[in-house]
């Protein structure tokens, strides 16, 4: 029998390697989903930023332009004064010549007119500027919210990936990749626009996986589809989610991919390319580098569909 002092405590025990792997492939599927909540959360957060700047852009485009109706308005006031109501008006009435006094009149009535176009102009430059003000606000009020759901989710993805470290280290697991690396050269039968985008992905090769990036020195999944499409001049969006939305009309059967193709997990937590051969290539996760696999080895009953840019 063994006795437990007060105060005292067991350590628990080391797991084995069987339980660090087990705890490691709930790791990496939590991982594949929280990194594209980020991205995500992180392009929604571009796109509030974005069109924030573009009401700032016309916000100061508007106060200009008020400014310079501001300056006419006075310009209009001083001239009306001195040339119409106080010093014109006599000179109209007791004009001898008709003629000459009708002229007058014209004149001061077209200067009421131009008075009156200012400051209708004023009035709706300034109605205009406080709708932009409001939608400026509005728009940085969002920016801002988002951000701090960006930085909420980056904390979790940051502690879920430092579990995912330390358990690939400790298992001897962990490729750190060469953020320099050339790659190798593409053979494969792909044609056109999809030989480009492999080419350009097989000189990737041996880079490392970095959630959030896209390139050029480290990818995640979806960063990687997005920048070797973008090679061959096909603007993919940024995240799993949103890249398998937008090839909605673009999906194809599994038993009839070509190299190029858009590959995707189900649940949307990770994606590639496949290159032929029952194999593809990606930027798998945390601890990973760009590589080859075989679908079978890698994906098998896990395969959502395809998508052909």
């Amino acid at each position: 029998m063994v006795l437990l002092t007060q105060g005292s405590a067991i350590a628990e025990p080391r797991p084995t390697v069987a339980q660090a792997e087990a705890k490691l492939a709930k790791l990496e599927d939590q991982a594949d989903q929280m990194v594209e909540r980020y991205n995500t959360v992180a392009e929604k957060y571009k796109a509030s930023k974005k069109k924030y700047d573009r009401l700032g852009g016309q916000l100061k485009s508007e106060l200009t332009k008020v400014a310079e109706l501001r300056e006419d308005l006075v310009a209009t006031a001083v001239g009306t004064y001195q040339s119409g109501d106080i010093l014109l008006w006599p000179g109209f009435v007791n004009q001898q010549d008709p003629a000459a006094m009708l002229s007058g009149l014209a004149a001061g009535n077209q200067l009421a007119a131009a008075r009156d176009r200012v400051l209708r102009e004023f009035d709706l430059a300034n109605r205009g500027l406080r709708d932009r003000r409001a939608k400026a606000k509005a728009a940085l009020d969002e920016a801002r919210d988002v951000l701090e759901e960006v930085r909420g989710e980056r904390k979790k993805v940051e502690k879920l990936v430092g579990e995912q470290e330390r358990l690939l280290r400790r298992l001897n697991r962990f490729n750190p990749g060469d953020p320099n690396s050339a790659g190798v050269r593409y053979t494969g039968p792909a044609s056109g626009n999809a030989r480009v985008a492999l080419q350009f992905a097989f000189a990737q090769i041996g880079k490392p996986y970095r959630w959030g990036a896209t390139g050029p020195g480290s990818y995640d999944c979806s960063g990687f589809t997005q920048a070797s499409w973008a090679k061959a001049g096909v603007s993919l969006p940024r995240t799993t989610y949103t890249q398998w939305s937008w090839g909605a009309s673009r999906r194809v059967s599994l038993d009839a991919l070509q190299p190029g193709d858009l590959l995707f997990s189900k649940g949307l937590g990770h994606m590639g390319m496949y290159v032929g051969g029952g194999k593809m290539i990606h930027a798998p996760r945390t601890g990973d580098v760009v590589k080859v696999v075989s679908l079978d080895d890698y994906w098998r009953g896990r395969l959502l569909g395809a998508v052909r840019p």
